[in-house]
């Protein structure tokens, strides 16, 4: 399809403003964790390191590091389980509800955060009756981090067809043989791209976190929360902003190399 100049053009300037809106308020934020100013007033009057070192040397932040990373892993190890798991059920099986179990798959991705976690607050504190931990985080945020590894595995399931798995079978290996030779190398990498989307939507998440977070427990986000608005924390804030903008881009750029690479092989 070919587009007018004027059509170039507008489009050009659209996708400018749109990058513009939302990168900008990030470089913002990256200067103003080398702003001299406590209060993160604008221009900066000065540029220092200082709270960069004293980011790094904040227990609160380095123990609010230490648990997101633990739900982090958790519930992406759960994720990639449940998700591979109901994968291969819903594209390998005919079954009835087969389709409706599909779209409450994919459901908590698409509610609101805040309707996600008043209702893991009810469900565990009302019905369950069980009080509020890190394990409570750790299963809140399995149950959309599922959700971004099932939509990659399935959509790896339906483009490797069964063909490969059949012709292993016809040539006598069992199943779990199949699985390991066959089946998962052609999986491999829709599952590092998925484990790494998981990973990223758990460590950066807040509303759900907020309602299932039992005392004391404190993950990055709750800790930036938390000290935003504190007298000469909220440049440390910024370090931490900084560092977990880092982390989120690290696996998206990596998930997508790895999409870009697999059309590239075929």
């Amino acid at each position: 399809m070919k587009l007018s100049r004027l059509s170039r053009g507008a489009l050009a300037t659209a996708t400018g403003v749109v990058l513009f809106l939302v990168y900008v308020p990030l470089m913002v934020v990256l200067v103003n964790s080398f702003s001299t100013s406590q209060s993160l007033s604008w221009p900066p009057p000065g540029f220092t390191l200082e709270w960069w070192g004293k980011a790094f040397q904040s227990q609160g932040a380095l123990e609010a590091v230490g648990t997101s990373l633990q739900v982090g892993v958790i519930a992406t190890a759960v994720a990639l389980i449940l998700g591979t798991a109901i994968s291969f059920a819903l594209q390998r099986f005919e079954f009835f509800g087969r389709d409706a179990i599909s779209l409450l798959v994919i459901l908590p991705i698409a509610l609101p955060g805040i309707i996600t976690g008043i209702a893991l607050n009810n469900f565990f504190r009302t019905i369950l009756g069980v009080p509020l931990s890190i394990w409570t985080i750790v299963i809140a945020h399995a149950t959309f981090c599922v959700v971004t590894v099932f939509n990659n595995v399935i959509a790896r399931l339906r483009r490797m067809g069964t063909s490969l798995e059949e012709a292993s079978a016809d040539l006598g290996a069992g199943v779990w043989t199949t699985f390991r030779l066959v089946t998962f190398p052609q999986l491999r990498s829709a599952l590092f791209a998925g484990g790494l989307l998981a990973f990223a939507l758990s460590f950066d998440e807040i509303i759900v976190t907020t309602f299932t977070a039992g005392v004391g427990v404190t993950t990055l986000p709750i800790f930036i929360l938390d000290n935003m608005f504190r007298p000469a924390q909220a440049p440390i804030v910024s370090v931490i902003a900084v560092v977990m903008i880092l982390v989120s881009i690290v696996p998206i750029w990596v998930a997508q190399r790895l999409a870009g690479n697999e059309k590239v092989l075929r």
